[in-house]
């Protein structure tokens, strides 16, 4: 099996984690990218073809430092896998915080945006050209959850990205794909546990299904040849309210 490069981004904890877990026991070199370094180490922890680089994927020089890092360490870049992101409390529409709908905006829509497009960057000018670009959806690109406008809003952005990406990397044999995940056991899903918020003014716990379950789907994309591609996968908890949701 020929050598395979990816970067993972979020991937300190959740679902960046169990994707870049994912991707090394499948024999990938792969590239972790956060915020702190300590986390992104634990997730290497054991395999010497993980590597770490701290970003903040909402700073763009900081995004374009890391991804120099990676071409300057790996030579090529396969897959991106576009993972970080962000919440915010959830009120009343207007309610929302400026501070908060900028910070959602920079971590799920700029940061997707500037990491794909240095992703696409190195795609494009490599030898063989070409590469896959996974970004995370969520099931709130497709239905939003009552309190959520910057999360929905992004992730219903992050969908046309996708799109868009998918059309102008044809003639560059790059391919962009999007993953929409409900109620993964993470950090950012605990209070589902606890009882959470319904359009219909209930409150209700939610079903979560492992993590690893989703990493194993991301490095399933991953691996499809270029000529393939699954350009939309949603992968949820099968008792969560979401297709009946509203």
């Amino acid at each position: 099996m020929a050598d395979r490069f990816a970067v993972v981004t979020g991937a300190g904890q959740g679902i960046g984690r169990a994707a870049a877990q994912a991707l090394l026991a499948e024999g990938w070199h792969v590239a972790v990218l956060g915020r702190r370094m300590a986390p992104l180490e634990e997730t290497i922890a054991g395999h010497d073809r993980g590597v770490a680089f701290t970003a903040d994927v909402g700073d763009r020089p900081q995004v374009e430092a890391a991804f120099a890092r990676v071409k300057e360490r790996f030579g090529r870049l396969d897959v991106l896998f576009n993972n970080a992101g962000r919440g915010a409390p959830a009120v009343d529409f207007d309610e929302l915080s400026p501070e908060d709908w900028e910070g959602v905006v920079a971590a799920n829509l700029n940061g997707t945006f500037f990491c794909a497009q240095a992703a696409y960057r190195i795609m494009r000018n490599q030898s063989p050209q070409g590469g896959r670009i996974i970004n995370n959806g969520s099931i709130s690109a497709h239905a939003p959850r009552p309190g959520a406008a910057a999360y929905t809003a992004t992730k219903h952005a992050v969908t046309g990205l996708t799109k868009q990406i998918a059309l102008d990397g044809r003639k560059h044999d790059i391919t962009a794909s999007q993953i929409d995940i409900g109620n993964a056991a993470t950090p950012m899903t605990e209070r589902m546990t606890k009882g959470v918020l319904q359009p219909d003014g209930s409150t209700m716990v939610e079903p979560r299904i492992d993590v690893a379950h989703v990493g194993r789907a991301v490095a399933h994309m991953a691996s499809l040849p270029l000529e393939a591609n699954i350009p939309f996968m949603t992968i949820m908890a099968t008792k969560m309210p979401f297709l009946g949701r509203g």
